[in-house]
């Protein structure tokens, strides 16, 4: 999303998204030169020892390389005319790479002409004695080509649906002289929409004049198709819809993309971006699958969805949904919700893919990926999962080659195994129900805590470090949607990564041990027996207490007490930091007899061993950030308590790995 993610990041726009795909095209070119030269330097073959095909003949006669030296080295002159053109479709793509000044030749249309000229290379090679040589660094390079194109990587538009509501409104409001589109029921605001989107006209006008907001917005739309008439339609894939909570968020999206030229009804359904809804708090969770099925029984949509495959993606939001009823809840809806998803896909006779948004921690869907993978409902991989990687885990996964081979082999093991054996029989009643009562207890007990105890705000801004992060920049956006410190308005990286700092860990398992307790006391010891056989029985009840198992082990509340220290008020401290310390010891018996473990981590002794290790370095950083803190709110604010404070944040995120 680096460049193309609106929610929230007043910084991103139309300059910002055109230089990410510059930069990005100038990794992946410069890779194709690179490549080519060595290439050309190790394919010396000459004609008196072998033979070509009559198109490598052909390609190598328009090689500008005059040299009497490479006269009968066909292969070479062929990849210098093949790097040539690389050279001048960088210079057309605003790359400037040593020597694409002098390149006279025409660029490259797209990849595709630049793989076709690679495997006439490739062909000749296989079919004349050196298909070892073909299946080496010639190989790679059509892979690379096949794969990033002359974009590297795609990128997906993402904005509030709010945002968008405003710039429709405005659009009707100025273009087509009807005022109060935000003030319409949604069954009308989808006529207005659908009937605008069949209309062979724009809203909008180069006469009128908007607001900085729809500016913004419809020259992001714009840059978008310029960048994919530039790079290609891969270039820019995607625009996902954050906070959907209607079919209307999604043709309001949808009418965002015609005026720009991106999607169009007749005469030829065309739809240039996939449209993904984000669902990400409790209420849209459970009111997706209706939410999709209304839009699929559209049949102008069901029209441009036939253009992209007759593929829906959905993204599903797991740190928002956290934040919105804790994780218990959190993952028991998403769970319910992908089921019902599943259902409406087929029942539409659609594929669908899911987008599962996890963040590196646990609070935010994190985890052992392929556990995760397994754990999803039967169904719902069908041979294809997508799975935002988080920054704070890209450097430990794919920074060194092997582990990212080994990590990507583990995602594409779990997605065949969830695919290919996968039950398709529904979980046993028992357990959903059972699921039902836990998750009911812990949303109570959770909301309870978090957005209906007064002062609960003042708590978390005081009793961790959320407001450095804030002054101090830590992140790629502000912790705030709207600037205020309502904990709805809080983005859940920094909601999630302030708890993990503290050493809290609340929003990986908050709400677990009272939910426990009221299903036990409900249900007497055949109830801890159920448990008990979900855990051992049910791959989606293992995975979420073995990742519980995780985050409690991480958390550490000699030392959240003193950050805890940091609140003035003693009786909002003592109040709400009691509730927390007796729900902490609460949630880790309850987990402890389910498991049926003597410690946390029993279970995963390599994981506790390398946690042991790493205690000795973090606890000291805890206790050191805390009088940092301190002095900074102080008032010393000078740049030796401000780096202070970044570094142990730096150090602790380090020491715990999936901290934010």
């Amino acid at each position: 999303w680096i460049g193309a993610d609106r929610d929230g990041n007043p910084h991103v726009n139309d300059e910002v998204l055109r230089y990410a795909l510059q930069r990005q095209s100038g990794v992946a070119l410069s890779h194709y030169l690179t490549e080519l030269e060595r290439l050309r330097r190790e394919l010396s073959q000459s004609l008196r020892l072998v033979k070509v095909t009559a198109e490598l003949e052909q390609l190598a006669r328009l090689s500008n390389d005059a040299s009497a030296h490479r006269h009968d080295e066909p292969y070479r002159l062929a990849l210098s005319h093949i790097r040539e053109r690389v050279l001048a479709t960088a210079s057309t793509l605003d790359q400037s790479p040593r020597g694409a000044e002098r390149s006279k030749v025409t660029p490259y249309v797209n990849p595709a002409e630049l793989a076709h000229d690679l495997q006439i290379v490739s062909a000749s090679l296989e079919q004349h004695g050196s298909g070892r040589v073909a299946r080496g660094r010639l190989r790679g390079l059509c892979r690379a080509v096949a794969m990033f194109g002359f974009h590297l990587a795609p990128l997906d538009l993402r904005q509030h649906s709010a945002a968008h509501e405003r710039v429709v409104a405005e659009l009707f409001r100025v273009g087509a002289r009807r005022d109060g589109y935000d003030l319409l029921d949604e069954a009308e605001r989808q006529r207005w929409l659908l009937e605008e989107l069949t209309l062979p006209r724009l809203l909008r006008s180069p006469h009128a004049v908007y607001s900085r907001e729809t500016e913004s917005e419809l020259k992001i739309f714009d840059t978008a198709a310029e960048m994919q008439g530039r790079y290609g339609q891969d270039a820019i894939a995607t625009v996902i819809v954050s906070m959907t909570t209607a079919a209307s968020d999604l043709l309001e999206a949808t009418l965002l993309l015609k005026e720009a030229g991106l999607m169009q009804l007749s005469p030829q359904p065309r739809l240039a971006l996939n449209v993904v809804p984000l669902f990400e708090t409790i209420a849209s969770l459970r009111d997706c699958a209706k939410i999709i099925d209304a839009l699929l029984s559209m049949p102008g949509y069901r029209q441009l969805l036939a253009d992209r495959g007759d593929v829906q993606e959905v993204m599903l939001g797991y740190s928002d949904s956290n934040k919105d009823g804790g994780y218990l809840t959190s993952s028991w809806e998403l769970y319910q919700a992908a089921v019902a998803l599943v259902r409406v896909g087929r029942g539409h006779g659609i594929k669908l893919r899911l987008f599962h948004g996890r963040g590196g921690t646990v609070g935010r869907g994190g985890g052992p990926s392929y556990e995760a993978i397994l754990a999803q409902p039967a169904g719902s991989v069908a041979g294809q999962i997508r799975i935002t990687e988080q920054g704070e885990v890209i450097a430990s996964k794919y920074a060194d080659p092997e582990i990212g081979r080994r990590n990507l082999e583990t995602l594409v093991a779990a997605t065949l195994e969830a695919t290919l054996l996968c039950s398709e029989n529904e979980v046993e009643v028992g357990y959903q129900e059972a699921m039902n009562e836990l998750s009911a207890e812990a949303l109570r007990a959770y909301r309870a805590l978090v957005y209906e105890t007064p002062g609960f705000s003042d708590f978390f801004q005081t009793a961790t470090p959320i407001s450095e992060i804030a002054d101090l920049h830590v992140g790629s956006r502000p912790t705030s949607r709207s600037g205020s410190k309502r904990i709805e308005d809080l983005r859940a990286i920094p909601w999630v990564f302030s708890w993990s700092l503290a050493r809290i860990m609340l929003p990986g398992w908050f709400g677990f041990g009272a939910a426990v307790d009221a299903f036990v006391l409900r249900r007497g010891a055949p109830g801890l027996e159920l448990l008990r056989e979900m855990y051992e029985r049910w791959p989606f009840f293992n995975t979420l207490l073995s990742n519980m198992d995780m985050v409690l082990a991480k958390s550490d509340l000699h030392i959240a007490s003193r950050y805890a220290e940091l609140v003035g008020d003693v009786e909002l401290r003592d109040g709400i930091f009691g509730r927390i310390r007796d729900e902490h010891e609460r949630t880790v018996a309850h987990l402890l007899a389910i498991t049926r473990q003597p410690v946390l981590l029993a279970a995963n002794p390599l994981l506790a061993r390398s946690f042991r290790n790493r205690v000795p370095y973090i606890d000291p950083l805890n206790h050191l950030q805390v009088e940092a803190l301190r002095r900074y709110r102080a008032g010393q604010t000078d740049d030796r308590v401000k780096r202070a404070i970044l570094m142990t944040i730096n150090g602790i995120a380090a020491g715990l790995r999936n901290s934010g």
